[in-house]
């Protein structure tokens, strides 16, 4: 990166990092059961609802005690259930039209972060009816109060019910942009384990190691405190404790509710201190290919912090006592390599692979160039990194 864009980057951090006390961040309110939310709609007097899922969470029958408990308090709900895997601008437009065609009051969303940030979307249109999607990628450029908005994750690792973000993908260009405000933070969050119980062991897998590289990528950034250090380090734990548990069965509840808890945790972390290169390579693979979020995150996690190197081994180090694979003695250089180790023994253990098949290599500039839109300059990463030099995780990845 040349010496002046590197300037300005870490120029434009630095002035994030003196603001960061001073924004108005908040956490949702966390429900611990989706039967107790009538009782928060009720309370904000909303009638009419709309659900905001994805179609295979509505095949597997995930919202039905959703429905029912609705139904039984008389409150009455509209259930979208298109959304894609990478919500689209489409997706939007056409939960947007069914909000308003049923006099709606309030949002669910319900499912993944897909599900959420096509919630949380929806929002953000019901509250500038005036101003087109485009128009409020970036930072700060909703600033409305939303509709009420509950988040209902299913997938242990998103963190979007935590998040001031929503990702979504412009169904002509395929490029995938990120809306930014403190607006779109949910009102509440339902940790439930119950309505994860289904999740198959593959998508627990992914979405586990999504909230593992919010909580790295939140740790290892320069724009940290120590409230987000500590929800990342208490992620990592619960992750490196839970994850396995939940993967090789399902049913154990205790499982599922400690990784729904590391979710929120992590996100909570990088909801102040951002992610870094991993989520912006993720997003451009996202966008043009449909590959899911998650698991577009486990398979780069490891080789963007090798190319991290040393500058990040004292995190990285206090990362891997926090996983317990090492302890307080341990060498830094050592703890942090066996951390990276840890985290390609556990892609390897969950059948998750080094390459994107889809990946075309003549799309690789077209791709570093839209990563390093993203990142830069908001992403407070260790090391800047220009388009030309992100094209190595791609080739790094390519099968």
């Amino acid at each position: 990166m040349n010496p002046l864009k590197k300037i300005y980057c870490r120029v434009f951090q630095t002035v994030f990092k003196i603001a960061l006390p001073i924004l108005p961040y908040r956490n949702p309110k966390i429900i611990g059961s989706v039967k107790q939310i009538p009782v928060v709609l009720n309370r904000k007097k909303c009638t009419r609802v709309l659900i905001v899922t994805d179609p295979g969470i509505s095949s597997l029958g995930l919202t039905k005690e959703l429905e029912r408990t609705l139904t039984e308090h008389g409150i009455f709900y509209a259930m979208y259930d298109k959304t894609a895997a990478n919500p689209t601008t489409e997706n939007v437009a056409e939960a947007l039209s069914l909000y308003h065609a049923q006099f709606c009051e309030a949002i669910i969303g319900f499912g993944g972060g897909s599900s959420m940030d096509c919630a949380k979307t929806v929002g953000a249109c019901v509250a500038k009816p005036g101003q087109p999607l485009e128009k409020m990628k970036g930072i700060l450029r909703v600033h409305r109060r939303l509709p009420l908005l509950i988040a209902v994750p299913t997938t242990a690792g998103t963190g979007s019910e935590t998040t001031l973000a929503a990702v979504i993908v412009d169904a002509k260009t395929r490029h995938k942009y990120v809306i930014n405000d403190f607006c779109l933070i949910p009102r509440y969050a339902v940790l439930d384990p119950n309505v994860t119980l289904s999740l198959p062991p593959f998508v627990t897998a992914t979405t586990g190691m999504d909230a593992l590289t919010h909580a790295v990528e939140a740790y290892i950034g320069n724009t940290t405190t120590r409230g987000t250090r500590k929800n990342a380090e208490d992620a990592v734990r619960l992750i490196f404790e839970n994850l396995d548990q939940a993967y090789q069965k399902g049913s154990n509840k205790k499982a599922r509710k400690n990784m729904l808890r590391a979710s929120y945790y992590a996100g909570c972390a990088f909801t102040k201190s951002y992610v870094g290169y991993v989520h912006a390579v993720a997003h451009s693979l996202g966008g043009e290919y449909n590959v899911p979020h998650g698991l577009a995150n486990a398979i780069l996690l490891p080789f963007v912090l090798e190319e991290y190197g040393p500058c990040i081994y004292p995190q990285l180090s206090k990362l891997a006592v926090a996983a317990g694979i090492a302890n307080e003695n341990t060498p830094e250089d050592q703890a942090a390599k066996a951390f990276i180790q840890a985290i390609k023994d556990m892609k390897k253990r969950f059948g998750i692979g080094d390459t994107v098949p889809e990946l075309q290599k003549e799309d690789i500039p077209k791709l570093a160039r839209f990563a390093d839109k993203e990142a830069n300059p908001l992403y407070p990463v260790p090391v800047l990194i220009d388009a030309k030099e992100l094209e190595k995780f791609y080739y790094k990845i390519l099968g």
